[in-house]
């Protein structure tokens, strides 16, 4: 499962959705499905996610991930050194 995510975005604009609509992002594996991202974020984290939208760009395939209202992005950003 590891494999999957690739690494956190940390720009302005994943900040502000991580502390407004407590969202986070992810670069992920261009083949990736939206249930594979889902089981992944919850089995390393132990979070609830809500909903998984994707989008690929330059970068790659990034996943905006909505967690539960339970759960904090922000603590998962803590865990992942990001604040």
């Amino acid at each position: 499962m590891e494999n999957i995510l690739k690494y956190p975005v940390s720009t302005e604009k994943g900040l502000k959705l991580m502390q407004e609509e407590n969202k986070i992002i992810f670069i992920v594996e261009r083949k990736a499905r939206k249930a594979d991202i889902k089981k992944a974020i919850e089995e390393m984290f132990s979070v609830k996610v809500e909903k998984v939208n994707t989008l690929i760009g330059r970068e790659g395939k990034k996943a905006f991930i909505k967690l539960h209202k339970d759960n904090n992005a922000m603590d998962v950003a803590t865990k992942l050194g990001l604040m």
